[in-house]
């Protein structure tokens, strides 16, 4: 079965308005989304749940309040224990959407268990309250790409080794849809050599500790900022500067390439080992917008008395941390939502090889949606609530940034940095900013 859906969006780069609100062009919704334990629901982004069916095993159960979602209904209910899912599609390549709460109040390793996906290892212990920052009833979402189906049967099985596997919803979509681009609004090829365009990028100069509690201090070096061989490189090292212990780098287009409504993507390929922790993401370009504790002129980033940010927004196309190799996280931040309320609102691709080889990181943005993909795969949709810019202050401008942190709350977070690692570099063969099509 497939869905069809209509966007209408319009566009702007740097103060450019595309004009007019056209409507999207079709695309195909998931092939099919249930909900585990649970009767039919149509989520806030149109996916269409079914009540529960083709899953055997365990005991069904319900929670009153689960946080961290737009649609909490898909995870109230569950089942836990000898769970397996057998549903009949077409052969070819799925894309497999497991939606996880942590139901009890477990602690680390109390419940463990392994994901298989038509005899492979998907998830390997997995955990779901540590893989939600640590809370139970907290809604978690990951998605596998690529499972090929060649018997007419999508199997999935779970397999534990602390307590019983637990599981909420799941969403089947088609592999790897096309692409939606429009004209070519913004962009650097990186086809020079030296430092980054300085009509395009900004150099950040930073102690350590600035933002996030961040092992590194960046620096405008050529050891760890340049362009060479049609790529940017944005390279960590283990050195004694600027009073820290590390160096990196880190760029944005604040006021050279500001973005409202689009698609972004950037082509990258990531650095490996514990303690790093890149990402490709986005800022306000007017920071104070929401901000209600600050006026402009502050410096804001790391401030403990300027609620620019969350209130402001931020948008994450990719973090990695490298403790926890391949997996990607896509992840928006606002007043309303963020991770010191606990209502965060993420999702998670595990891939094979960030560190090996170039993927796709890639943003699709509109007035009533956030979308965001690896390798066209569509990993995390957020809606826009249409409550105010509580949670959703994405209309207006943001900038893209490029960065290797060290360490910091989250890097650091897997048990410290291993220093044997270094130097890591993050290697960008472009970005792209697009406005999305017309439709036809």
């Amino acid at each position: 079965m497939l869905q069809k859906t209509r966007r209408c969006v319009c566009y702007a780069l740097c103060g450019l308005t595309i004009a007019g609100c056209a409507s999207m062009p079709d695309e195909p919704g998931p092939v099919w989304a249930m909900n585990v334990g649970g009767n039919q629901y149509v989520a806030k982004n149109g996916t269409p749940f079914r009540s529960e069916e083709y899953v055997k095993g365990g005991e069904i159960g319900w929670q009153d309040k689960v946080k961290g979602t737009q649609d909490e209904y898909i995870y109230q209910s569950y089942r836990e224990g000898d769970v397996t899912v057998a549903y009949p599609v077409g052969n070819g390549r799925y894309d497999l959407t497991l939606k996880f709460t942590e139901p009890r109040d477990y602690g680390g390793g109390e419940r463990v268990f392994d994901v298989y996906a038509e005899g492979q290892l998907i998830i390997d212990d997995l955990d779901v309250m540590v893989s939600r920052d640590g809370k139970v009833r907290s809604a978690f979402t990951v998605t596998i790409p690529n499972i090929d189906v060649s018997d007419g049967e999508l199997n999935i099985d779970f397999e534990a080794s602390a307590a019983q596997p637990v599981l909420n919803a799941l969403v089947v979509r088609r592999s790897g849809s096309a692409p939606l681009r429009g004209e070519l609004l913004w962009s650097d090829e990186f086809d020079y050599e030296g430092a980054p365009d300085p009509a395009k990028w900004n150099i950040d100069i930073w102690p350590a500790r600035k933002v996030n509690d961040e092992d590194q201090t960046y620096t405008a070096r050529s050891k760890n900022l340049r362009v060479k061989d049609g790529k940017l490189i944005i390279e960590a090292h283990k050195e004694a500067f600027a009073n820290a212990d590390y160096t990196s780098a880190r760029v944005h287009s604040a006021g050279k390439g500001d973005v409202l409504y689009g698609r972004v993507e950037v082509r990258a390929k990531l650095p490996r080992g514990k303690g790093t922790w890149p990402a490709i993401w986005m800022l306000p370009s007017d920071p104070y917008k929401y901000a209600t504790t600050c006026t402009p002129g502050e410096d804001w980033q790391g401030s403990s008395t300027c609620n620019a940010w969350p209130n402001s927004g931020e948008i994450d196309i990719m973090e990695h941390v490298g403790y926890e190799m391949n997996h990607v996280h896509g992840t928006v931040h606002n007043e309303a939502y963020y991770w010191a309320k606990w209502e965060q609102r993420k999702g998670r691709i595990i891939v094979d090889g960030v560190a090996d080889r170039f993927h796709t990181y890639a943003l699709e943005w509109s007035p009533e949606e956030i979308r965001i993909y690896l390798d066209d795969h569509l990993y995390f949709i957020y809606m826009n609530e249409n409550d105010g810019w509580q949670s959703w202050p994405y209309d207006h401008a943001f900038n893209l940034i490029l960065n290797v942190a060290v360490g910091g709350m989250w890097g650091r977070s897997g048990g410290g940095i291993d220093d044997t690692i270094f130097p890591q570099r993050m290697e960008v063969d472009y970005v792209r900013v697009y406005a999305r099509p017309d439709a036809k």
